[in-house]
Order: structure tokens, then sequence, then C-alpha cells
């Protein structure tokens, strides 16, 4: 047994686990921000794969930051687990919601009788929302492939997407069709990400704008 751990006080830890992150980042090339970003990833994850793997279309930070200042935006997920996993604080400071349509049973009723995924229904029913919208999506990629088709169809604009699924089927090229489409975008290429990625980078920015880092 290891008698060597030490203690550290909980409200220490996330600080800690920054500065040792922080110590083994590489330099990069972000900004300031896009750091963050990076950081929090990698904190959720304890993977340093994100420092090489997140992909920020340009000037997508900005236009995030400057969405959530303004207030009254939409969060919609593709998993209730990255809806639970936003900060809910952070979010009523920004006067934002977060929704997820996954779990409606008419959604799953609607998926089945046209033969397509929850996911793609999910896009479908973020599009009827109004106000600013940034599309998190961390499990489906048929949320992406939908939404890309929704975006080429004129009947959605997001502000930001955060195009983070994880898996082998469709997920690489789905991020590759977000990068693509020209949308504001922040995109985990290759095969990681998830629900608590997706999260991490939701947390990330809105912490940005209510001055914790």
């Amino acid at each position: 047994m290891d008698h060597h751990m030490t203690w550290v006080k909980p409200d220490e830890i996330e600080a800690r686990s920054m500065e040792l992150i922080e110590q083994e980042m590489p330099r990069g090339s972000w900004s300031l921000e896009e750091r963050q970003v990076v950081r929090r990833c990698i904190h959720t994850s304890a993977d340093f794969d994100y420092a090489k793997n997140l992909y920020f279309a340009p000037g997508s930070v900005e236009r995030a930051l400057q969405v959530l200042r303004k207030g009254g935006f939409t969060i919609v997920t593709d998993t209730n687990m990255a809806a639970a996993g936003i900060n809910k604080r952070a979010l009523a400071a920004l006067n934002g919601e977060v929704r997820c349509f996954m779990a409606d049973p008419d959604v799953a009723v609607e998926a089945k009788e046209r033969g397509i995924t929850r996911a793609a229904v999910s896009m479908e029913r973020a599009a009827t929302l109004s106000g600013p919208l940034i599309i998190a999506s961390g499990n489906a990629p048929t949320a992406l492939v939908r939404l890309d088709e929704l975006m080429d169809e004129g009947k959605i604009r997001p502000e930001i997407v955060i195009g983070v699924p994880v898996g082998f089927v469709n997920v690489v090229e789905s991020k590759e069709a977000i990068i693509r489409s020209g949308v504001p975008c922040i995109v985990a290429r290759g095969r990681k990400g998830g629900s608590n990625i997706a999260a991490a980078i939701c947390n990330a920015l809105m912490y940005l704008c209510v001055n914790r880092r």
C-alpha cells in the first residue's frame, strides 16, 4: 500500500488538476479561450489526445461567447447525460436553457414509424425552437448527419455546433461533414468524444463568460 498519497481539500482538487494538465499540455497554437476548452476536455477525460484532435472552426469560440453573453439561448443535446453534465448555475447566470428530446415518447414513436434514429428526430425538434441555438452532440452521429441536412435545407441555423460523438460507425464522417458545412463548430476529430466531452465544452465556454476558470 502506498502511504505517500497526499490528501487535497475538495476545493483545491480542480485547481491542482488544472495545474498538472497545464504542465503536460503542449504549447499549441490555440487562443487563450480555445486553450481553456481543450484543458476542460482533458480534465474531464484525463485524455491528452484532445490536445491533438479538437478542431475549432475559425472564430467559433468568439461566436459562442457572444451568444452566451447575450443570453436567451438554448443548448440542445443528444443525450440526457450531456444535459445533466451541463453546469446549471452557469446556465442560469447566463439566462440560458438546455433541452434534450431523446427521451420524449413522441420522438421514439416517430423515429420508429419513419425508420430513423431518435437523434435525427431530435434535431428536427430543435429546428422548431426559437432563439439562438447551440447544438451539443456527444453520442449520435445521426444527429450530426440530420443536422447537416437541415442546415442545407435552410431549416435550422445553429449559432455553434459542438460535434463530439463517440464511436465507430459514421462517427468520423459525420464530424467531417459538420466541419465542411462551414457552420461555427468545435469538433473532436476521429472516434473519440462522448456526452461528458459535449458537456465539458459547454461548461468551458460558459465559465469563460461567468469568470470561472
